[in-house]
């Protein structure tokens, strides 16, 4: 049975992530690992914090003053339940280290900034990857008495080691030409720590040059779902949609990022010399009636 928690906002996550870093080193990854029991936690009457969303309105760009929900910001309110969950002490794989590769978003219609919702979050599967090994985790946010999820969200998470089966399908670099670029965005030293604010991600390659050094960074790099979250808000994307996003290179911070589009598809550069860090496109549902 679900495990089933009561949260307004993002509570802080800094003890989960530091009870799952000091799991970490004893943790042997593989693909046929099998997941633990209890791998589903859901907030069964969530509402929303007003002004938590409103601070994380102004930190991605989303406008204030629309009555819906940012496309986003469901994932926001599942994380510290994806995070509790990859804490285990029973999940196969280390929580330090973990990179996020993808993410699909679903959304059948605008979102009321009100809810009641309820909020499950799963860990559903591990798959192989040519990197190493990746955990599928889903978030569902259902409104009122609705059955179905009013949004649906799959992410995966790859925990780095050797392997000799790269998954089929793996992301490859394609040369592509950039789509026409329309804006570009001066990126502050602080982002990361902003961020880590109101979404609760205080993992340390993002808040300071000297922490994320010890990750093999340069310096801080951005959250991904900031840079995905921002292009979102730049694209206006809302309503029923369908969104993909993959997560090709960190965005160091301070920088310059280049976000272009053209028809269903985005994409977030570097300002110079092109190194692609984010491609997706958001496409509409089809209509039900």
């Amino acid at each position: 049975m679900p495990t089933r928690h009561t949260l307004v906002a993002p509570p802080a996550l800094l003890p989960q992530m530091l009870r799952g870093a000091a799991l970490s080193p004893f943790k042997r990854p593989r693909p046929d690992a099998p997941l633990p029991d209890g791998t589903t936690l859901t907030v069964p009457r969530l509402r929303i914090d007003q002004s938590h969303l409103t601070a994380y309105e102004r930190v991605c760009a989303f406008p204030t003053e629309r009555d819906e929900l940012p496309l986003t910001y469901p994932h926001v309110l599942g994380f510290p339940l994806a995070m509790r969950l990859m804490a285990q002490r029973s999940f196969p794989l280390p929580l330090l280290g973990l990179v996020h590769t993808s993410i699909e978003i679903t959304q059948h219609r605008d979102l009321a900034p009100t809810g009641p919702y309820e909020l499950t979050v799963r860990t559903e599967e591990l798959v192989p990857h040519q990197r190493g090994t990746e955990a599928v985790v889903v978030t569902e946010l259902r409104g009122g008495d609705a059955d179905a999820p009013v949004w649906h969200s799959t992410s995966t998470y790859l925990a780095r080691h050797k392997t000799s089966e790269p998954a089929a399908g793996a992301p490859k670099d394609t040369g592509a030409e950039p789509l026409p670029a329309l804006t570009e965005w001066t990126l502050g030293a602080d982002l990361g720590r902003r961020y880590a604010a109101v979404s609760g991600d205080r993992n340390p390659i993002h808040l300071h040059p000297l922490t994320a050094r010890l990750f093999g960074f340069p310096r801080a790099i951005a959250h991904g779902m900031w840079t995905v979250a921002r292009c979102l808000a730049e694209f206006g994307a809302h309503g029923p949609v369908h969104v993909r996003a993959g997560f090709r290179a960190p965005v160091l911070l301070p920088g310059s990022v280049a976000y272009g589009a053209r028809g269903p598809a985005f994409e977030l550069r570097a300002a110079k010399g092109g190194r692609v860090h984010v491609t997706g496109e958001v496409r509409p549902l089809p209509d039900r009636g």
